[in-house]
């Protein structure tokens, strides 16, 4: 079967009734754990943007206290969970904070950086992701977090 495009589920979607439209958002969660953290996100937790984004901060500091000493595959689980929730939202301050108290958490822990090559790619990786997205941003903001990227670089 092949998928319909987007433009073409929005036709479909509009025309749906209330109830026709609650029916198929909650097949869809059922079907797909991703689909249901989704609603998730948009019915909950989408109002309070920071209360997410410091969710999320306070998860990526649980993973590195109950391992200081963070491996390579600890830390690709940890970014994998990190990416998938982060694609929920399109507020980048939030994208940013995530990502920064990711490398913060990263240096603070105990684990050897500068050791691994692998892991070394893997902090610059969420700087390098970082500075993509504040070049969408405003002069002063952009500046603010360059100069706190700056404090963070190996």
């Amino acid at each position: 079967m092949k998928a319909a495009s987007i433009a073409e589920l929005k036709k479909e979607l509009v025309r749906l009734e209330h109830g026709e439209l609650l029916d198929a958002c909650l097949r869809l969660a059922r079907f797909k754990k991703d689909n249901k953290e989704l609603l998730t996100y948009l019915l909950f937790l989408q109002q309070d943007e920071s209360a997410f984004a410091n969710s999320l901060c306070a998860e990526i500091t649980d993973q590195f206290s109950l391992t200081p000493n963070a491996h390579r595959k600890t830390l690709r689980k940890i970014i994998r969970w990190m990416n998938k929730c982060l694609r929920f939202t399109k507020v980048k301050d939030t994208e940013i904070q995530v990502r920064l108290h990711f490398c913060r958490s990263l240096r603070s822990s105990k684990t050897p950086i500068r050791k691994s090559r692998v892991v070394i790619n893997m902090y610059n990786g969420q700087l390098k992701k970082v500075r993509k997205v504040i070049e969408k941003l405003h002069n002063d903001i952009k500046n603010e977090v360059e100069r706190e990227i700056q404090s963070l670089e190996l």
